[in-house]
């Protein structure tokens, strides 16, 4: 273990900038230690002082990070900004944990990427569920191949309603020049992350979007898409922000068992005791018969495992601050390598741009163009932002 704390600094102390100054104020990331805080709000740095008396305050980010007072920077500022800042940190000597998003659309994402190979400085993304031991287990089990080839993987994450009263709160929420799109943006992308992180990236999706569906915006609050992968399997994601009675389940169907997450705290593992296709292959008229007539013995066919976890609030924040002052501190490997952060926003991406063009798009050979000018269409026709490059 380190000797000393990672001298940190907090860009943007709104929410989730102040949730995680919380964390480490209260002795929550025994590694970790506040210097710097920065926010162009004024009210917010006041508050930021009442929390750390001795931390430096700033209202330029370049400022802090140019200071040379911080090792190390989270970014807990609008979407649009997450490259532009983590790009200027790791340029100048700074240790980047990036919020998700990555960025907003691929191509400022792949300059982040570029750039941080290329630096002697950490690149970390807080994906903080990535830390829940439920899906590190479930990871691990289908790592192992255990469970044969994926056949179908199904996600309904339907659990943050957001009345419009939310998205009024700040002029950028819930608009393409500010925010970049809506649930897939802001709501999902821990989920766009770990379906890829478990199951693999599709290599096209086909989607259904709806744009202020059932809100007073003009992004995406509702939103379905199908996952092609070119092995033949098959996925369904679905999301949105207008249910108040949302559900939270998650369906892998292997050719060996099958595994069904509720609440993403309880894991049920169906093990075949044969693969579905031997199975099949040994299945005669007389056992569809039996079958038929509800006299199979589904039961014997399988064993069932149920594992529950229940992670404590703020834990896994905890973790994900924790790992990357490790990371710097102590060379422990990272939970989330940044890199890995363009997936989540291709395959948002993805989505839109399939959305708007009627089609299949494909997700491995994604056209970054393309779907930047299409962006800077809806930001002109917006009429609140300037288009991005």
């Amino acid at each position: 273990m380190a000797d000393r704390k990672l001298k940190f600094g907090i860009i943007g102390y709104g929410t989730e900038g102040s949730m995680y100054g919380k964390f480490v104020s209260e002795g929550m990331v025994e590694n970790v230690e506040v210097v710097a805080v920065c926010d162009i709000d004024k009210e917010k740095l006041e508050k930021a002082k009442e929390v750390f008396p001795e931390a430096k305050l700033y209202e330029d980010y370049k400022e802090m990070i140019d200071s040379g007072e911080v090792e190390g920077i989270v970014t807990c500022v609008p979407h649009y900004l997450h490259p532009e800042m983590a790009i200027y940190g790791l340029t100048h000597g700074v240790n980047v944990l990036n919020e998700k998003p990555a960025g907003v659309y691929t191509k400022q994402v792949k300059e982040l990427n570029e750039v941080a190979e290329k630096s002697d400085k950490a690149y970390a993304l807080f994906f903080n569920q990535r830390t829940n031991p439920l899906y590190r287990k479930l990871k691990e089990i289908l790592d192992s191949g255990e469970l044969g080839p994926i056949r179908r993987t199904n996600w309904i994450i339907t659990t943050w309603w957001r009345p419009d009263a939310y998205y009024k709160q700040s002029d950028w929420r819930a608009t393409w020049g500010g925010e970049g799109g809506g649930v897939l943006v802001n709501q999902a992308p821990h989920q766009l992350d770990l379906i890829q992180w478990m199951t693999g990236a599709p290599d096209r999706v086909y989607s259904n979007v709806q744009y202020g569906y059932q809100r007073d915006i003009v992004v995406d609050d509702q939103v379905h898409f199908i996952m092609e992968y070119d092995d033949g399997r098959t996925g369904v994601f679905v999301t949105g922000t207008n249910e108040i009675i949302g559900t939270d389940r998650l369906e892998i169907v292997c050719d060996g068992g099958k595994i069904v997450v509720d609440d993403s705290k309880k894991a049920t593992i169906y093990r075949l005791k044969e693969t579905e296709n031997d199975l099949n292959a040994r299945m005669t008229i007389d056992d569809v018969k039996m079958l038929f007539a509800g006299q199979m013995k589904m039961d014997d066919l399988f064993e069932t495992e149920v594992i529950e976890e229940n992670s404590v609030w703020g834990g896994q924040h905890c973790e994900v601050l924790r790992n990357f002052a490790a990371h710097v501190l102590d060379g422990e490997e990272l939970l989330a390598n940044g890199a890995e952060g363009i997936n989540g926003v291709r395959l948002a991406n993805a989505v839109h741009l399939s959305s708007w063009l009627g089609k299949p798009v494909s997700v491995k050979d994604f056209d970054d163009d393309l779907y930047l000018e299409l962006l800077n269409e809806k930001i002109k026709e917006e009429g609140k932002f300037e288009e991005r490059k």
